[in-house]
């Protein structure tokens, strides 16, 4: 049992990563160097860490942005780019467990896209857990996704706490 959680959602430029994570928090979130409280189930919260923007969009390697982070859940918008590979093997290099969110097709994508990166069998050969969802649906349903994710493997480890 890995003691680390990153939950990644994928996606294109514009496929709703941010809006993923705004709607989860319920309010405009962006990354910043604390952690923060996130809302589970009947009252219990847990903490996390988020990076909003993608760190391949942001041209940054992600070991930088967490190297010093603590917090064992870290949430994180991954581009669907070639880059994106030095960001799961820094999650992978350092004992992550793994949950990944593809937003296939993303909101402004014409239709889904193929694998081109050979991202999901990589995913799959390093005990990932991965969903792919609507981009351009409502974010309802894929945070709800993420929330009960985030539930199970934190209540497992006795993460979670009452909330303030």
């Amino acid at each position: 049992m890995n003691n680390r959680l990153f939950v990644g959602v994928l996606g294109n430029r514009n496929s709703g990563k941010s809006t993923t994570w705004n709607t989860l928090f319920g309010a405009t979130v962006r990354t910043g160097q604390n952690t923060r409280t996130l809302v589970l189930y009947g009252g219990e919260c847990v903490e996390v860490f988020l990076i909003s923007g993608s760190p391949e969009e942001r041209q940054l390697y992600a070991g930088d942005i967490l190297e010093n982070q603590k917090c064992r859940i870290i949430l994180c918008s991954i581009q669907y780019t070639e880059t994106v590979r030095q960001t799961l093997n820094y999650v992978v290099d350092n004992q992550f467990d793994i949950f990944v969110q593809w937003l296939n097709p993303g909101h402004s994508d014409t239709g889904e896209s193929y694998d081109r990166l050979g991202l999901l069998p990589w995913l799959i050969g390093h005990e990932a857990s991965i969903s792919m969802r609507d981009g351009k649906g409502l974010p309802k349903n894929r945070t709800e996704e993420l929330r009960q994710f985030i539930y199970g493997w934190a209540k497992a480890r006795s993460l979670t706490f009452q909330c303030p």
